[in-house]
């Protein structure tokens, strides 16, 4: 995967059919799908790749029950729809999961209303998921789950995904495709016609301080939660809702689950998850107003971490669980369309598309990206015009058969999760043991090589935080297997004793500020 930023600089001054401003799941599914349909496609990330909410997200690809109550009929309908669409499209990196859905006394919601709603939610994938447990079964299930007022319940199927690297997987197709990437590419200004259409970008390269402009018939805001700030560069007033949602991750011996559970907050009804992932037991997620601006790191407070762990402690009541058994925090904040719900989880969760001589997509989730990329190309479509040329398209899964050991689980992980082309090179140029998982992970130690060597990492938050989830999925962030990690990450990444030395400082600094369970108080 060629992530050479020099090289990538030195195209910029070519004329581009399309230029995206963002590089997090909406920018990345623009590109994916421009570059599939032949354009010539250009993406601009002020950060890293997936640093923003698309590395912070609850790693659900759904179609979203609770907006069946609240009446959001086409959100979900759609969501569902692009969920079968992803499970087909990226299976082992988009995968099926179980949840349980557990019935109670005097529950928010009752047993015929929820089966209701999984009846119509099933409808809309067109295939039935779900089906009713009585107590003994959804004990079998879940033998810790609370045992008081139990009532029976459902078992239905979503899906679940590793989000950061769900977006470098597209930007990888995308760059093999013919498109190109650039992180710490700073957009600092627009090329206007005198109309005030967008026609390019001033680009600044935030790590050598060189500048460009970067000319295209089209010019994407896809910025998330971030694109008021371009859309007030060119005047136009703030139309999102910045809602941060937290998330607390257990060891998963702490909090057992062979299937996810879908549940009600005791105390207001909200529905929250508990989620098998990555090694690690995922609790989630909070729904608040972010007012603290969107220039650093998010990061859970502390009534938030109150409010998720007193929802696990009363879903699990015999595991003695407190705040000492909290392994990582981290949050990302969506971009809701603003319409003055009082209640924030109100919000509508649609996309929407605006053009303002800068066409601005945003809004939606993460489910739905490949509906919002295909619908902001046919927004621009006359603009665009048709594809001056075929895309180039990568080795296929069938090719890469004869390459994998497609039996072995940890090849299957590979091609998933990298690709087939990427998969059989790591899989031929692995060191002796790197085929193994670091312990207590499932992640390869070649995983963590090729990431440094292929993937464009400029910072060690980049790589730990993004490219692999050591920072997620250990003790300390990862911190303490540095030492380890050191002779062979030194010379992959370039630095010489000093730069790395400050990168262990910047990201300690980086995980104790948004992703230490001691933000919890």
């Amino acid at each position: 995967m060629p992530w050479d930023r020099d090289t990538v600089w030195s195209s910029l001054g070519q004329a581009w059919d399309l230029v995206v401003v963002g590089g997090g799941i909406t920018g990345a599914g623009l590109l994916w799908e421009a570059s599939r349909q032949g354009f010539r496609a250009l993406l601009l990330e002020g950060g890293d790749f997936a640093s923003g909410t698309s590395s912070r997200s609850g790693k659900l690809v759904h179609g979203g029950l609770r907006y069946l109550r609240q009446g959001q009929f086409r959100v979900t309908w759609r969501a569902v729809r692009d969920r079968e669409r992803l499970l087909r499209e990226f299976p082992g990196l988009v995968n099926p999961l179980g949840l349980l859905l557990p019935v109670y006394q005097r529950g928010p919601v009752g047993y015929p209303l929820l089966g209701l709603g999984l009846l119509l939610y099933d409808a809309m994938a067109l295939r039935r998921t779900h089906r009713g447990l009585g107590v003994e079964a959804l004990r079998a299930l879940a033998p810790r789950i609370r045992e008081e007022g139990l009532r029976g319940g459902f078992v239905y199927q979503d899906a679940l995904t590793d989000d950061a690297r769900l977006v470098l997987r597209l930007l990888g197709e995308a760059v093999a495709a013919g498109a190109s990437a650039l992180n710490y590419a700073r957009v600092e200004g627009f090329c206007q016609t005198r109309s005030g259409r967008v026609e390019g970008v001033v680009v600044q390269d935030l790590l050598t301080g060189r500048t460009a402009e970067v000319w295209a018939r089209v010019v994407v805001n896809a910025t998330g939660a971030w694109a008021d700030i371009l859309r007030g560069r060119l005047g136009h007033p703030p139309r999102l809702r910045p809602l941060r949602g937290s998330h607390l991750l257990f060891p998963a011996w702490r909090v057992p689950l062979a299937l996810g559970v879908s549940f009600f907050h005791p105390r207001d009804g909200r529905p929250l998850y508990a989620l098998p992932w990555e090694g690690v037991t995922l609790v989630g997620t909070t729904d608040v107003d972010h007012r603290e601006g969107l220039e650093g790191e998010p990061r859970i407070h502390p009534e938030e971490g109150e409010y998720l762990l007193a929802a696990v402690q009363h879903l699990f009541p015999d595991l003695g669980l407190s705040q000492r058994d909290v392994l990582v925090t981290f949050s990302g904040v969506r971009p809701v369309v603003a319409t003055g719900k009082k209640d924030p989880s109100r919000e509508p969760r649609d996309h929407a598309l605006w053009d303002e001589g800068l066409l601005t997509v945003t809004g939606g989730k993460l489910t739905t990206f490949w509906t919002m990329a295909r619908a902001a190309l046919a927004r621009v479509r006359g603009r665009l015009g048709e594809p001056p040329r075929r895309a180039r398209t990568s080795l296929g899964k069938r090719e890469a058969e004869g390459i994998l050991q497609l039996e072995d689980p940890w090849h299957l992980r590979l091609l998933a999760r990298y690709g087939p082309e990427a998969a059989a090179a790591m899989i031929r140029t692995a060191r002796p043991g790197e085929l193994e998982a670091i312990p207590g992970t499932r992640t390869l130690w070649a995983e963590v090589r090729w990431a440094a060597e292929r993937e464009g990492v400029v910072h060690l938050d980049d790589l730990l935080l993004r490219r692999v989830r050591l920072g997620l999925t250990l003790p300390e962030g990862g911190i303490p297997l540095l030492e380890r990690l050191r002779p062979w990450l030194q010379p992959a990444l370039g630095w010489d004793e000093t730069r790395w030395q400050a990168e262990v400082e910047r990201y300690r600094g980086v995980w104790r500020s948004a992703y230490s369970p001691s933000l919890l108080g």
